[in-house]
C-alpha cells in the first residue's frame, strides 16, 4: 500500500494536512472533513512519507506542527486556494458564463446576416467576447486553416486549400442589382439579365472580394468586360457611391435588403451563391464556437426569407 503513495504530493493530502494543521485536532479535523479519522491518519503518513520529513509533534491532547509542517502550511494553502481558483475557472468556461468565439466573415455577411446572430447569441450567453474577422473567403480559409479561428462563414465552393475544413452549407442567396432610387432602373423588365449590364457604369468592390472575382466571371462569359466609374471600396463605400448614383452594384440580396437602394432581381438561377459555416477537421471548435453554430443554425431554422426585407424567393434557407 506504501508504493501507492510514491506519485507525489496529492491536493486532498494537502487539504487534510492544513485542516488538522488549524485544528489542531485529528479527529476534529476528520469531521470537518467528512472522512474517517483512520484515514486521515493514513493520508497524512502517506504524505510524510512522501515528503520525507514528520508535519506533526503528535503528543496526547497536544498537536503541533514541526518546522518541516510550518514551512509547508503556506505553500498548501496556496496550492489548495490555486486549485480552487482553476476549478472556478474552467468551470465557468465549461458552463460559458466566460470565455471566446474568434468567428471569421465576409464583408458582406458582416453587414446583414452576422449581427442578427451575434445579438441573439449575446442574448443568451453574455459572458462569453466575440471576435470578429472580417476578410475574403480565401482569406478567412488561410487563417481558420492556421487555428487563428474557430468558426468562419465563407461562400462555396471552397477554394483548393480548404481540404483541411469541414463545411455546412446553410443559405442560398440570389444576387440582385442594386440602383440608386434617385437614378433611372437599370432595366424596364421586371428582372435583368446579366447581359444588361453591358455598358453599364457599375461601382466595384475591392480586390480579394467574393463578390468582385463572381461578377466579373459571369461578365466574361456572357461575352463582355464590366465597366468600372468606382473600384476598390468596401462595402459601406460600395453602397455610398450607389446611393450617390454614381453607378450599379450586384450585390447580395440580404445586404441590398438593408440599403435602402433600389433592388432589381436578375432572371434564372445562376446569381447566387451559397453561404456556409466552416471549422478545422482535425480539432472540435471549443463549446462557444459549438454554441454560436447552433444558435446560427437556429436562427437560420426560425426565419423565413421575408424577415430579412428580401424580394420573394431570392433567399433560400438549406436543409
Amino acid at each position: 500500500m506504501a508504493g501507492a503513495y510514491h506519485r507525489g504530493v496529492q491536493l486532498h493530502q494537502l487539504r487534510y494536512f492544513a485542516t488538522v494543521a488549524e485544528t489542531r485536532h485529528f479527529t476534529r479535523a476528520a469531521e470537518l472533513l467528512h472522512v474517517a479519522q483512520p484515514s486521515l491518519s493514513q493520508q497524512i503518513r502517506a504524505l510524510e512519507r512522501e515528503l520525507g520529513a514528520d508535519l506533526f509533534h503528535r503528543a496526547r491532547g497536544n498537536i503541533a506542527l514541526t518546522d518541516a509542517g510550518e514551512a509547508l502550511l503556506p505553500l498548501a494553502r496556496q496550492i489548495l486556494a490555486d486549485a480552487e481558483t482553476a476549478h472556478r475557472e474552467v468551470q465557468e468556461v465549461a458552463q460559458l458564463r466566460r470565455g471566446r468565439v474568434r468567428l471569421g466573415a465576409t464583408p458582406s455577411l458582416c453587414a446583414s446576416f452576422v449581427p442578427d446572430v451575434l445579438r441573439r447569441f449575446h442574448d443568451e450567453f453574455p459572458g462569453i467576447e466575440l471576435i470578429v474577422d472580417e476578410g475574403g473567403s480565401q482569406d478567412l480559409v488561410r487563417t481558420l486553416s492556421a487555428g487563428e479561428l474557430d468558426l468562419a462563414l465563407i461562400i462555396t465552393p471552397l477554394p483548393g486549400q480548404a481540404s483541411a475544413l469541414a463545411a455546412t452549407e446553410l443559405l442560398r442567396e440570389e444576387l440582385v442589382v442594386a440602383s440608386s432610387p434617385a437614378s433611372p432602373p437599370p432595366t424596364r423588365r421586371r428582372r435583368i439579365l446579366v447581359e444588361d449590364l453591358r455598358d453599364r457604369p457599375m461601382v466595384m468592390f475591392r480586390r480579394g472580394y467574393d463578390l468582385r472575382e463572381f461578377t466579373t466571371a459571369v461578365c466574361r462569359a456572357a461575352g463582355f468586360e464590366p465597366s468600372f466609374t468606382v473600384e476598390g471600396g468596401e462595402m459601406d463605400a460600395v453602397l455610398g457611391f450607389v446611393r450617390a448614383g454614381l453607378g450599379i452594384a450586384v450585390l447580395p440580396g440580404m445586404v441590398a435588403a438593408r440599403s435602402g437602394l433600389r433592388i432589381t432581381p436578375f432572371a434564372g438561377h445562376d446569381m447566387q451563391r451559397t453561404i456556409a459555416v466552416a471549422h478545422r477537421k482535425d480539432v472540435a471548435p471549443p463549446r462557444a464556437a459549438r454554441e454560436l453554430r447552433r444558435v446560427m443554425l437556429e436562427h437560420l431554422r426560425t426565419a423565413a426569407a421575408g424577415e430579412f426585407g428580401l424580394p420573394p424567393n431570392t433567399t433560400r434557407l438549406l436543409p
